[in-house]
């Protein structure tokens, strides 16, 4: 059989075979989740997104009937999690639980090798409530006179976060600017190596929300809460409005879910669907506040809008306070 008479032959297989494709890819939508799904979440376990990450992993895997779980890959403030996921498989079995960090304050402080673009959003699901907390034995019980006790002692005090341009160092250094206070930053690998330092007394304060359940057992004193109103776990901490003071911040685009960049689009409407009806849900408020956070959806247009105008107010905000790109 001569080249051209092959060819011939084999053209219309050629021409045909994308179409014969498609049904199978269909079908695998359809039936989507038939695997396991990993949720990564870029941060160690014991933090406030370690907590949210497997509360949405459950509750969303109850609703669509899958198996989600959880895979942590801390380091580089969310960047290493990150993009793990940007360069997964976009077939649906690998998710993120994104942290606004990864796509506000790292593109401002370093080249990625992903952004927003790199994925598919299923939607925003929670803001992040932060509670600023002494340990035991600083001799203060308010913001005021954490404020005039720090002017005293310029320089002497510290405070941990999860990490460099984590949200409780740029809470940190932004408090120490808007107030006159001179304070030394201490970073630790994810929030609960921070809260642990802290309840030992080796660092003086911390702003993170995983500190609340030292709160709650009086390990620790706290003295506000930054955000809009008061942390429904600690009704009796003032806002650090109510406290007397305001701060440059962040509107909190706190958390979303994530795919890859070309998951199919009929998983991301699945997947969207299951988060905005978890979040409805009275128990998973709850839950989530327990997390430190608010349950608060937004749809994924909404969310993308929300990290451009937090990654242009961090654009200003970060070398104003310190903390500059490598």
């Amino acid at each position: 059989m001569t080249h051209p008479q092959r060819l011939r032959l084999a053209l219309p297989l050629l021409i045909a075979a994308p179409h014969l494709l498609w049904p199978a890819r269909a079908q695998a939508q359809d039936k989507w989740p038939s695997a396991p799904v990993r949720m990564v979440v870029p941060f160690p376990p014991g933090g406030s997104s370690d907590m949210l990450g497997r509360l949405i992993a459950e509750k969303v895997g109850a609703l669509l009937k899958a198996n989600i779980f959880v895979e942590n890959k801390p380091g580089g403030t969310t960047q290493i999690g990150s993009e793990f996921v940007a360069n997964a498989a976009p077939d649906g079995n690998t998710l993120l639980l994104a942290s606004a960090t990864s796509f506000t304050a790292l593109p401002n402080l370093r080249k990625l090798n992903y952004g927003i673009d790199s994925f598919e959003i299923a939607g925003g699901v929670a803001d992040y409530i932060a509670v600023m907390a002494v340990r035991k034995t600083l001799p203060v019980k308010t913001v005021r006179e954490f404020i005039e006790h720090a002017k005293q002692n310029p320089g002497k005090l510290s405070f941990g976060s999860a990490g460099e341009a984590s949200a409780g160092h740029i809470y940190g250094l932004t408090l120490a600017r808007d107030t006159g206070i001179q304070v030394l930053h201490v970073p630790f690998r994810g929030s609960a190596a921070a809260v642990n330092a802290l309840v030992a007394g080796d660092i003086d304060f911390i702003i993170d929300g995983a500190i609340t359940p030292m709160v709650k057992a009086d390990r620790v004193q706290p003295l506000a809460v930054l955000y809009r109103k008061r942390h429904p776990e600690l009704p009796n901490v003032p806002t650090l409005k109510e406290a007397g003071f305001e701060i440059t911040s962040t509107r909190g685009s706190g958390w979303g879910v994530l795919a890859p960049k070309g998951t199919p689009a009929p998983i991301m409407a699945r997947l969207s669907d299951a988060v905005h009806q978890v979040l409805d849900q009275q128990d998973v408020k709850d839950a989530l506040a327990r997390a430190n956070s608010v349950a608060s959806w937004q749809a994924p247009d909404e969310y993308r809008r929300s990290l451009e105008a937090d990654r242009k107010l961090y654009a200003e905000l970060l070398p104003a306070i310190g903390i500059r790109g490598n």
